[in-house]
């Protein structure tokens, strides 16, 4: 695993770097990260917000209304769209990174799924993960 981790958007305008390792994934099957990536939800990584930075390109804004009730701002790119990374309102001290923008993620695995209520029939629920049907209660 290089150190640190980097990624982008599609199109390239948008340019990060993660300094803390990344060992897992977790696919969210919530409605509305159905709706931002356009397929069965989103995969992501939660890391410190203190160990990412965008290195490249500012990502615009979205403000959600997450299906929890909470606020969560949604950044991607203006230009391609790419979704980059979320931040909930009450954990600013986290980041959530989309598994998609890293430029190498072939050690990582999904190791949790969450919101698996809200998953779409066709989506694949690997039975060997974690699941939750809401929010997973945090770790302690």
């Amino acid at each position: 695993m290089p150190n640190p981790l980097t990624g982008g958007c599609l199109c390239g305008a948008i340019r990060y770097t993660v300094s803390h390792s990344i060992t897992e994934l977790r696919a969210c099957h919530c409605r509305h990260c159905q709706k931002a990536s356009g397929a069965g939800g989103g995969v992501n990584a939660v890391i410190p917000a203190a160990s990412f930075r965008i290195t490249q390109g500012a990502p615009k804004l979205y403000v959600d209304t997450a299906q929890s009730g909470n606020r969560l701002d949604r950044y991607f790119c203006a230009d391609c769209g790419s979704p980059i990374y979320s931040q909930r309102e009450k954990f600013r001290e986290f980041v959530v990174i989309r598994g998609g923008t890293l430029d190498e993620s072939d050690h990582l695995r999904i190791t949790a799924h969450i919101w698996t209520a809200s998953a779409r029939p066709w989506s694949h629920i690997d039975p060997g993960c974690e699941q939750h049907p809401g929010m997973p209660p945090p770790k302690p």
